[in-house]
């Protein structure tokens, strides 16, 4: 039984899916005119372990998440490159790939881009209007705000609270101050189609409402994206959605919180942030994912150079020890009785993560749990003698929050691993012919290359560091 924290009715909620065994879930994603940052991997890490868990709980889970290819920020980045909005898309979307699949994220089972649904965006539109929910005004469309009743159920916000703030850009000509754009015209030398209402092209919020359609339906399961997301963009996409599609928008809404920098709020404006290209340069992705998963989801989160070194010390734990007990396992054993107590600690150390997890996703908890498995793991495989059930016991836990928390422990430079045990192997050689000196400078090059040997009673072990 998974229980989600609903921001639409401020409550935990036991999950309950439109269809059976099936999760239609939609995430916002980014606006491909820069690299990522910082900010942009917390709810790409955290919703993508909402849906790894979903899977492991048996559901079948349609995982859409957007890219905003149609915008001010894109329009203006192109001319300042010099290239197309789609080359600057192109090379933005190759790149947050890049960096998505570094943090250990699954892909989408859809990327939909706003460039590709243009024709639907239209007729969405056209209902609106049809239907009196929206209007023309010189080649811009807006949506009437007032003509949805409950406007500000997800932000709870009044109408007459939002009043106050609104205001009527230059050059925009609405009805009403809260009106938002559903389609904009086109001003000089910037990407546009052709519409009823001339050249133009989709305001940000209709792009969404309009994807999350095509791709998943009516009404969704989950919506999901960052806390700065609730109003106006998805408190906008809810209006319109609901008044074109006559039915709720999304059952439960998701946000994650934001990100401090050094205990300052992440903004562009003060320059303040961190491209995750740049991080990956210096700090292994794996530890970035720890390091977001080690707070839950919806609350505010800290990057440091204090809270990575600590998330860079955990990870270290974690994946010394799985290489620990890939190796006692890839050696002999004499026990023959499986370890009950390691049994048992095993199965209520996962039983721990799933309650953590049911719990609306509590990854900080979760990982505490699998450090607790680490200790079990350190102890037992530090015995003379192991049982290969038991061992294999382990590796199946420690698998178990890979799956679902997506941090790697395993070694993946398997190229150099060869090369690697050929060196050891002539380290132990030399070591037999009692010629030290060539036996530390191996070890010596070895270690320059970030492998550190380990004599053990069960032979050379060795790690990355």
């Amino acid at each position: 039984m998974i229980k989600i924290y609903n921001t639409l009715t401020q409550q935990k909620e036991i999950f309950k899916p439109i269809e059976e065994n099936k999760v239609r879930m939609y995430v916002c994603g980014p606006t491909v005119y820069n690299y990522i940052h910082i900010g942009n991997a917390r709810p790409i890490i955290a919703f993508d372990v909402v849906r790894r868990y979903f899977k492991y709980a048996g559901y079948d889970v349609n995982f859409v998440s957007n890219f905003t290819d149609v915008d001010d920020k894109i329009i203006k980045a192109s001319n300042e490159e010099g290239i197309s909005t789609l080359e600057l898309t192109n090379k933005y979307i190759k790149a947050f790939y890049e960096d998505y699949d570094a943090l250990g994220c699954e892909r989408a089972n859809s990327n939909p881009r706003v460039s590709e649904y243009i024709s639907e965006i239209i007729k969405f539109i056209e209902k609106l209007i049809a239907e009196d929910f929206a209007y023309e005004s010189n080649g811009d469309v807006y949506f009437r705000t007032r003509k949805k009743e409950d406007y500000g159920k997800l932000s709870k916000q009044s109408i007459d609270d939002l009043i106050s703030g609104a205001r009527i850009e230059v050059g925009e000509q609405k009805e009403d101050p809260l009106d938002f754009a559903l389609w904009k015209n086109a001003k000089l030398n910037e990407v546009s189609w052709e519409s009823p209402w001339g050249k133009g092209r989709p305001g940000w919020h209709i792009e969404c409402s309009v994807m999350a359609k095509e791709t998943l339906g009516d009404t969704l399961d989950i919506h999901a994206g960052g806390h700065d997301l609730t109003f106006p963009h998805h408190e906008n996409e809810i209006a319109q959605s609901e008044c074109h599609n006559h039915a709720p928008f999304s059952n439960y809404w998701m946000h994650n919180g934001f990100i401090n920098i050094d205990g300052t709020k992440m903004s562009k404006s003060l320059g303040n942030f961190t491209l995750v290209k740049d991080i990956r340069q210096q700090v292994d992705p794996m530890v970035v994912r720890l390091f977001m998963l080690s707070v839950h989801y919806r609350t505010p989160i800290n990057f440091s150079e204090e809270t990575i070194e600590l998330a860079k010390t955990n990870y270290a734990k974690l994946k010394t020890s799985y290489q620990n007990l890939i190796f006692r396992l890839e050696n002999e054993m004499s026990e023959e009785k499986i370890d009950n107590d390691v049994l048992n600690a095993v199965n209520e150390n996962i039983k721990y993560l799933e309650e953590q997890m049911n719990d609306d996703f509590n990854s900080a908890n979760a990982l505490s749990s699998w450090y607790e498995l680490t200790k079990i793991t350190n102890i037992y495989t530090e015995k003379d003698s192991v049982n290969k059930e038991t061992l294999e016991l382990l590796k199946a836990g420690f698998e178990t929050y890979v799956e679902i928390l997506g941090i790697q422990v395993a070694e993946n430079e398997l190229d150099n691993d060869l090369e690697i045990e050929k060196l050891i192997n002539q380290r132990e050689e030399a070591r037999k012919n009692r010629d030290f000196a060539l036996a530390d400078t191996i070890r010596d090059n070895l270690k320059e290359r970030g492998i550190i040997l380990e004599d053990t009673k069960q032979g050379v072990r060795w790690k990355r560091n």
